[in-house]
């Protein structure tokens, strides 16, 4: 079996660790899958996304601010040199030019910011949403579980059969639509208290 994005091959079943094997398949199978959402996710980004995310990450270095702080610097005390050697300044005090340059640069940064921060919420929101999915589905199996472990209880000559209240309310299974309409009244402003 050949390794997938990252993951090792399957190991080699013994008779003594055959469950451990299946549990092993199991975990392989799970981050193969987490591993191919995020590959298909890294796929899908666009050239522009990819370089405005590069700046991003340039931006978000002390370099950054260092670079920032070095060019006002400069910028300022060439002016002062200019001044001082009685030569028309470019960019006289109060640094008209310096501040409309500071001000598009931090328009500019912000706005990659901005970008990076929707492309991350859209991801976020796959996520939740696969998160939601899977608790369902848990959720469902569970309920089975407990469903068969009671009929198994009913069914054994030796155990004594009795009615657990909490196990009977525990194998039904959600219904995910009342959850999702639980879930809406809690979170909806206007029927907050």
């Amino acid at each position: 079996m050949r390794s997938v994005a990252g993951v090792p091959p399957k190991i080699a079943e013994s008779p003594a660790g055959g469950a451990e094997s299946s549990e092993r398949d199991q975990i392989s199978q799970n981050i193969a899958a987490v591993l191919e959402f995020y590959t298909r996710e890294e796929e899908n980004i666009s050239l522009s996304q990819r370089a405005l995310e590069r700046f991003g990450r340039f931006v978000g270095q002390p370099i950054f601010l260092a670079v920032i702080l070095t060019f006002v610097l400069l910028w300022a005390c060439l002016n002062s040199m200019l001044s001082a050697l009685n030569v028309v300044q470019f960019d006289p005090a109060p640094y008209i030019y310096l501040q409309g340059i500071v001000g598009l640069t931090a328009l500019l940064t912000a706005t990659v910011v901005l970008t990076k921060q929707n492309r991350l919420e859209k991801l976020a929101a796959q996520r939740a949403h696969l998160d939601l999915k899977v608790t369902l589905l848990t959720e469902q199996k569970a309920a089975k579980l407990i469903d068969l472990i009671e009929e198994l209880r009913r069914d054994l000559p030796n155990v004594r059969d009795r009615h657990d209240p909490d196990a009977a309310a525990l194998q039904k299974s959600m219904n995910p639509e009342r959850v999702l309409a639980a879930l809406d009244e809690h979170s909806d402003p206007a029927n907050r208290p």
